[in-house]
């Protein structure tokens, strides 16, 4: 019997991995695409655009014929499926990457001390032009654009908070689909689209008729800000909510709880990782914005730390006036480099918001150990 039994094993072994490609196979399909489509791009001009271009669609082909042929139809509609997949991801991914790799070559060298600490007050089209002629390092900042940034997001945030989440909490948790959840429903989804000029001119407008037509203030843009950040607020907080198991709340209503106290300790804090990533995404859909800001607070070279009184610049736009409005028209290479450094900035700001966001979501989600 032994014999017979060492005689099979090899039978049974091949018998596993037939019709089955190596793992070889895809990497070998793989490279004889890019060495082909390099070949094609440089039939008409070599490009690197057009070379990714032909590979993806040789090995795209290739892989899907050398699986069918060995693999069966089954197996390569899969691989034809995964690669397009794969290939879709990677053309999402690619902007994001050049977006990133262009903010960085250009704008590192410019993230200096003197451009984080300093405004540009007194910053004449003078000082650019000898910057360039002794090949001095450049100066003024953006130290005005933060303050003006961080106070006016702050406020934004004060407001939109409190207002988005209890709005939400009415719509999940008390509303009985009435006509005032239906209209609060309908208003939010109008708000979610209105352009955010739209808003800036709203609030523009509203402060102008209580304090006069030429109010600009930080808290303006604060406000106009609000309107943009409460629609995403309450749709990302509102579908956390219902994500919430009902037997949650069943289980402690059940222990003599009363609603508002389940909501404030049980709900709430069992969404409340969802709620803190809603919270920063509304927060980095108005960090960036620009017209609304220029209607609202108005632009500035020195700083204001008040929110309330005179008008203050943002990031956003400091890189607009940098942009469209050098400093120096004849040499435009120090306006440049600023603007590049303060949009480096304003992802390192956004980065950062997304780390404290997963920070609270850890401190204050429920344990989960006895």
């Amino acid at each position: 019997m032994s014999q017979t039994t060492s005689t099979q094993s090899p039978v049974r072994k091949k018998s596993l991995t037939k019709n089955q490609l190596p793992g070889w196979a895809i990497w070998a399909v793989l490279a004889g695409s890019v060495i082909v489509g390099a070949a094609l791009s440089s039939l008409i001009g070599f490009h690197v655009f057009t070379w990714a271009l032909f590979s993806a669609v040789l090995f795209v082909v290739a892989s899907y014929v050398v699986t069918l042929s060995v693999e069966g139809g089954r197996k390569a509609s899969d691989r034809l499926a995964t690669s397009l997949i794969t290939g879709a991801f990677i053309i999402a991914v690619l902007p994001l990457v050049s977006v990133i790799w262009t903010v960085l070559e250009k704008g590192v060298p410019g993230l200096t001390s003197n451009f984080l600490f300093t405004s540009m007050n007194g910053m004449t089209g003078v000082v650019d032009n000898e910057t360039v002629a002794n090949g001095t390092s450049v100066l003024g900042g953006a130290y005005h654009g933060i303050v003006g940034t961080v106070l006016i997001t702050f406020w934004a945030t004060v407001i939109s908070v409190p207002v988005g989440l209890l709005t939400a909490v009415y719509l999940v948790e008390y509303s009985k689909g009435g006509s005032l959840s239906r209209g609060i429903t309908f208003f939010v989804d109008v708000m979610t689209g209105i352009p955010s000029i739209v808003a800036g001119l709203f609030a523009a407008a509203f402060f102008g008729l209580i304090f006069g037509p030429s109010t600009r203030t930080g808290f303006v843009a604060a406000v106009a800000l609000s309107v943009l950040m409460i629609p995403v607020v309450v749709r990302s907080t509102e579908e956390m909510l219902k994500i919430v198991p009902n037997e949650l709340r069943e289980a402690s209503y059940a222990l003599g709880v009363r609603k508002w106290r389940t909501i404030l300790k049980v709900v709430v804090p069992t969404a409340i990782s969802g709620i803190a990533s809603g919270v920063t995404l509304a927060i980095a859909r108005v960090i960036g914005e620009t017209a609304p800001l220029l209607v609202t607070a108005g632009f500035v070279n020195s700083i204001n730390w008040n929110a309330f009184g005179g008008w203050m610049t943002t990031l956003p736009t400091f890189i607009y006036r940098q942009l469209m409005n050098p400093t120096s028209p004849t040499n435009v290479d120090p306006s440049l480099q600023r603007a590049w450094a303060a949009a480096l900035l304003l992802i390192i700001i956004v980065m950062l918001l997304n780390l404290v966001a997963r920070l609270i979501a850890r401190i204050f989600a429920p344990k989960t150990g006895r």
